[in-house]
């Protein structure tokens, strides 16, 4: 077989970046990866030309950009974790009788995988394909507050505002922090009217064996339709799905 260094070089950055929950400067990449730093470079700005790297300029690092995540969602559309997730989406559904998702984040964005539609429940814009701002939905805040701070910063930025849809939602990223802390300490997150009035969700991180989250589920119902105490019901069985998976893509056993 061929040596083909500059490819082999490319794969171990990318590896290095997705190994580790926040984007690292090129210092560190060739530093790690042993390689010159003239190389590092050369490496980074092909990567960032094809999509599979993103720079990050007011913070000096680099991370995995859309194309790197367009082979893992092809590979997530085929494999086991898109087959689990189904598996436990469907069985949400028939339990609570409301509308599932399973979404992904996409930069700064969530990208909707899988939709499960309730017998005469409404069809909703977060259908599959579909991306919205993270900070704008349940399953997005889920998300985001399940990675480090620098992470999110990166991700959303440092400064205001904010984009809202209707009025609603985090204003600024001091807002979202705040309600990124409410996420962790209840262990789901819910929105109310900040991608659709009249519709709320909430939803429940997919952690992988390092914590860091693969993914999130959501339902989503009318405000109207759910009580407080239905509200908290809906939390529970929605975190226990997001266990489910997390523990059978672990290989858990039962």
């Amino acid at each position: 077989m061929p040596n083909v260094p500059a490819a082999t070089q490319a794969l171990d950055v990318l590896e290095l970046l997705a190994r580790h929950v926040s984007p690292l400067p090129a210092a560190a990449i060739a530093r790690d990866l042993g390689l010159p730093r003239s190389t590092t470079y050369h490496l980074l700005s092909a990567l960032r030309d094809r999509g599979f790297v993103v720079h990050l300029p007011a913070e000096r690092r680099w991370g995995l950009g859309v194309a790197a995540f367009a082979l893992g969602s092809a590979y997530t559309r085929q494999e086991p974790l898109r087959w689990i997730a189904q598996t436990a989406l469907a069985d949400l559904v028939a339990k609570t009788t409301h509308n599932g998702h399973f979404a992904m984040l996409h930069g700064a964005d969530v990208l909707y995988v899988i939709e499960e539609r309730a017998p005469d429940r409404p069809s909703l814009v977060t259908e599959v394909g579909v991306r919205l701002p993270a900070h704008l939905t349940a399953s997005g805040l889920a998300m985001l507050a399940a990675l480090p701070a620098e992470q999110v910063r990166a991700l959303i930025g440092a400064r205001g505002p904010l984009v809202r849809r209707h009025d609603a939602g985090p204003r600024t990223p001091t807002e979202l922090r705040r309600t990124l802390g409410q996420v962790r300490q209840q262990g789901h997150a819910d929105e109310d009217g900040y991608v659709t009035p009249g519709f709320a969700s909430v939803a429940a991180p997919v952690l992988d064996h390092a914590g860091h989250p693969v993914a999130a589920i959501a339902l989503t119902f009318g405000t109207g339709d759910v009580d407080d105490a239905q509200r908290a019901t809906l939390a529970a069985a929605v975190r226990a799905a997001a266990a489910e998976v997390a523990r059978r893509i672990h290989g858990r056993p039962d």
